[in-house]
């Protein structure tokens, strides 16, 4: 198939295009080119999404037969690319379980449960889910929509439960304790990039997978302590982690927690049970511990590791924390 994925060089976008090149299909990217020269073998068309109407002749130029949308990111961009895409016979979009939100009627969640997101991230990408529903429903356009969890590989970071920082790394290599929302036991799911990929790329072009929604993640989870533990596995020391509660991590203004308060700190399982019913082809196979071996080399052979001594905000976090435990009462 002459495949357009509207993006390509991100996240998990980079490793869908690799999976399709290696499926023989005509690859062609439309982004910025920010990010540096398509890969081999697959055509590139430089432009901005906001930019509606060359976006739109561009795409409508090339006569594809599918797409992959992965920076459609509110209900104007999806309407857009109604209009850009019209004509193909498959669009698979990129969503977030975001849309969700995290006050959940039943666990795990499954792809009919409330939209209730509490973000404005969630709450465009629901607005742009409702617009490609309506499309199929109303009009018959041919689209797919895949709701990612923490979805994550080398073009990132190493994550961590409290803040969307990397320095910690270099904490636990020099010895450091780090800190934990809490007890550190909320409920996460962890999904590597290469086995992400699958759910996109065979999607396409499946009659089975027209109108539906699915969300995307490992049938597996574990708490944020598993998490860090495996981490330390990696980088090959183990430090003490000290847990903090929310209220405490946001009152001391620590930089970056938005992650913490609005998705990590809570209790987020999700069911890929229908995504694996119908796109078989999606059975990841990596380990979280090799998952993070993977980003944690590409981090040290791209100097990507903050030199935690420059910030001292966790230091300080964790020593107002260790007051509290010294506390008696007479």
């Amino acid at each position: 198939m002459r495949v357009c994925v509207v993006g390509g060089t991100g996240n998990i976008s980079t490793s869908i295009v690799r999976l399709l090149l290696e499926g023989g299909h005509e690859v062609t990217l439309f982004n910025r080119g920010k990010r540096g020269a398509a890969p081999a073998g697959v055509k590139l068309i430089r432009g901005d999404l906001k930019a509606r109407a060359a976006f739109e002749a561009a795409i409508q130029a090339q006569r594809f037969d599918a797409a992959v949308h992965m920076i459609c990111y509110d209900a104007e961009d999806a309407r857009s690319a109604l209009r850009a895409f019209r004509g193909v016979k498959h669009l698979v979009y990129c969503s977030t379980v975001c849309a969700y939100g995290v006050q959940y009627d039943w666990l795990p969640v499954t792809e009919d449960h409330p939209l209730r997101p509490i973000t404005d991230y969630g709450r465009n990408k629901a607005a742009a889910d409702r617009i490609y529903l309506e499309a199929h429903y109303g009009q018959g356009f041919p689209v797919t929509i895949i709701r990612p969890s923490s979805t994550f590989g080398p073009t990132w970071f190493m994550l961590r439960q409290i803040a969307w920082e990397a320095g910690w790394v270099d904490r636990v290599r020099k010895g450091k304790p780090i800190a934990l929302c809490g007890d550190g036991r909320a409920l996460h799911q962890w999904l590597y990039v290469d086995d992400a990929a699958p759910a996109f790329v065979f999607a396409l072009g499946r009659d089975r997978c027209i109108g539906q929604v699915y969300n995307m993640m490992k049938s597996e989870f574990g708490t944020w302590a598993d998490y860090h533990r495996a981490a330390m596995k990696v980088i090959g020391r183990e430090v003490e982690m000290v847990g903090v509660p929310l209220e405490t991590i946001l009152a001391a203004k620590a930089p970056n927690t938005g992650i913490c308060r609005e998705i990590f700190s809570h209790n987020v399982i999700y069911s890929p049970a229908r995504l694996m019913r119908d796109v078989p082809e999606f059975r990841p196979r990596l380990s979280l511990e090799e998952s993070l071996a993977r980003v944690y080399e590409a981090m040290q052979r791209e100097n990507r590791i903050p030199d935690s001594d420059k910030e001292d905000w966790e230091d300080r976090l964790i020593a107002a924390q260790r007051k509290v435990g010294e506390l008696k009462l007479s």
